[in-house]
């Protein structure tokens, strides 16, 4: 185990071989970015929701089971939290605050933690993604489970600290110790992860390591000396650190620190608290971290192959935490995101670059290759105290079900897996909404419209400027002649049997010459395309028509494909097929006719359009001659 800086380089290298991913499951609550701190407060739910669009939009819900949580019950926060603080959170809103003055000064809640509308509602959520996420790793149905709505480390036992009200990750690791006999939690936020360290700190069952800045900084625990009491002495790690560690530094501390504590503790499962307030740039945050410095910590972790809950946290540049956990998700599913951001909901929060990378800055590091070194050798030293060897634990059966009334367990999961084999339910749906959210597909499994209507529902946007899906119009042939009176085609063939004649370039019925306009008008109507019309936000096509960037097409779809010569268009046309032949680009002159067509029928309408608008008198004299005299005269 060499304790030297030399053998690590800032972040593992970029590969191109696929990276062996595992089976993820993704815990997320749309409901939780509707919640809210106090206006001003830089602690924002918001950011989960821009990492979940992130994540949506690069198309990594193909790669995860998505699950929604049933938030935790008041029961099942209870069995870390004092009952007496659990009914207050409750309890208390913005509206009968006053009347709990008291229990906010005894509780901790005020300034730093403040009464919001939905506070117990939004803990709900955190917490039961959390205790869930536990849950499926213990029944095996899962490798890794996420939570970014997770991860709230400050939360004390009758106590809110730190923007933290209710202990998520304690509540996670007890349910995973009612099947593994040792859990280990790491804490990668820039704070130190006191709460879920008080919590375990006199047991050996779990073995908390944090990295973290220590001196004059919240919430001012963490010491080097931490390391735990009774049963738990030298199960609490700390590596205190300095402000502007960067990645090489990082990696140089975490890695190995992270190979001894696997090597004397071997945990049967790991917790990973990802706070993104160590990432460069952050609001509260005093680290030089990249993104990619950030995740190569979720990346070394992984390696170990140990069910692992992984867990948001802090975070207070809410456009660089979501970057930050959106990379880390698509790691996790083996997946190497592209640097271009997809366009989202909430694209303009990251400008100017529009760039998936959190750059770390010229700050100064303070860590010096002394400091570092000297601190590894006292956590090697107190690691060493442990023996060697990993506690032994007396293990026995244990309940099915947890505490709480929410949790679903093995049966429930089997009678809702029957169900959706059966479909009995359902009969006309393809998919559940339970099946699309826990389905998982391979590389190149789906084609690009399989799963369409699903995307969009979960907020996956069209993309400016990406392709539509293929059609079957557009595919032109090249050996198909220029115009319908190039050669004797079944169609023409049929427009003789039937008596049909050409005007214009359109196709009309013999005895139908009034149709074929106003199909014309309402095709123009309703489509807006290549026929100038007013259309909103039209753009002037090279013929000289408006088009609308709106429509459902594609820009880069060759001009033969479109109208050649009937005025119709492969959008939404009511033309017949054989109207829409192809158009060779040799053919450029035959297109612009078709076009001068088009554009002459569209005249023709808007000179009626306007006689249609005149005013009333005009248009009741005109009536009143053609039914054969004016108003109050005989009627012919």
């Amino acid at each position: 185990m060499s304790s030297t800086f030399a053998n690590y380089a800032p972040v593992d290298p970029p590969t191109t071989t696929p990276i062996k991913s595992n089976k993820v499951a993704y815990f997320y609550d749309s409901d939780v970015g509707n919640y809210a701190y106090n206006a001003g407060h830089p602690m924002k739910p918001h950011r989960i929701r821009m990492a979940h669009s992130l994540i949506m939009n690069y198309g990594l819900y193909k790669h995860l089971e998505i699950y929604r949580a049933k938030p935790a019950s008041k029961y099942e926060m209870t069995q870390f939290h004092t009952d007496e603080y659990v009914d207050f959170l409750q309890k208390v809103t913005p509206d009968n605050m006053e009347s709990y003055a008291r229990e906010q000064g005894k509780y901790n809640v005020g300034d730093d933690c403040p009464v919001f509308d939905g506070l117990f509602e939004f803990c709900g959520i955190s917490a039961g993604g959390s205790m869930e996420g536990a849950a499926r790793l213990n029944r095996g149905k899962c490798e890794t489970a996420v939570n970014w709505a997770g991860g709230l480390h400050h939360a004390k036992k009758s106590e809110a600290s730190g923007f933290c009200y209710i202990n998520d990750i304690v509540l996670g690791i007890l349910e995973l110790l009612r099947f593994h006999p040792r859990v280990l939690y790491i804490d990668i936020d820039v704070h130190h992860g006191d709460g879920v360290e008080e919590a375990f700190y006199t047991t050996d069952r779990v073995m908390t390591v944090s990295f973290h800045k220590y001196g004059e900084y919240f919430p001012g625990t963490g010491e080097l000396r931490d390391i735990g009491v009774g049963n738990g002495k030298h199960y609490a790690v700390n590596f205190p650190l300095r402000d502007g560690i960067d990645d090489s530094s990082y990696k140089g501390v975490f890695e190995p620190t992270i190979s001894w504590v696997m090597e004397f503790y071997k945990p049967s499962a790991v917790v990973l608290q990802c706070g993104g307030d160590s990432l460069s740039g952050d609001r509260l945050g005093c680290f030089n971290l990249s993104m990619r410095g950030h995740a190569n910590c979720v990346n070394f972790v992984k390696k170990f192959g140990l069910p692992t809950l992984i867990l948001g946290g802090g975070g207070y540049t809410m456009r660089n935490v979501a970057r930050t956990w959106a990379y880390e998700t698509g790691r996790l599913v083996g997946m190497e995101l592209g640097t271009e951001l997809p366009f989202t909901d909430y694209y303009e929060y990251y400008s100017p670059d529009f760039e998936l990378d959190v750059r770390p800055s010229n700050m100064d590091n303070a860590n010096t290759t002394e400091y570092l070194e000297r601190i590894k050798h006292e956590v090697l030293g107190n690691l060493r105290q442990t023996l060697q060897h990993a506690p032994s634990v007396q293990m026995q059966d244990v309940p099915r079900h947890t505490m709480g009334m929410n949790e679903t367990g093995d049966e429930e999961e089997d009678r809702l897996d029957d169900e959706e084999a059966d479909r009995d339910v359902n009969k006309d749906r393809r998919y559940t909404q339970r099946l699309w959210d826990k389905k998982t597909v391979a590389e190149g499994e789906l084609s690009e419209s399989e799963d369409e209507e699903m995307a969009e529902s979960i907020g996956v946007r069209k993309q400016p400027g990406q392709k539509r899906r293929r059609g079957i119009m557009d595919h032109v042939n090249p050996y198909a002649p220029a115009d319908d009176s190039g050669a004797n085609t079944p169609n023409d063939d049929a427009r003789s049997l039937n008596g049909d004649r050409e005007v214009g370039g359109d196709v009309q019925m013999d005895g139908a010459s009034d149709v074929r306009p106003e199909a014309e008008r309402e095709s123009g109507a309703r489509s807006g395309l290549l026929v100038g019309a007013d259309g909103d936000g039209g753009e002037e096509s090279e013929a000289g028509a408006d088009v609308n960037p709106e429509q459902d097409m594609d820009i880069d779809t060759e001009p033969a494909a479109l109208l050649p010569g009937s005025g119709a268009s492969a959008l939404g046309s009511e033309t017949a097929p054989s109207a829409v032949a192809s158009q060779p680009q040799s053919q450029p002159r035959a297109l612009s006719s078709g076009f001068a067509g088009v554009v002459e029928s569209v005249a023709r309408a808007k000179d009626e359009g306007v006689r249609e608008r005149e005013d009333e008198d005009v248009k009741a004299e005109a009536s009143a001659e053609i039914m054969g005299g004016r108003e109050g005269g005989p009627a012919a």
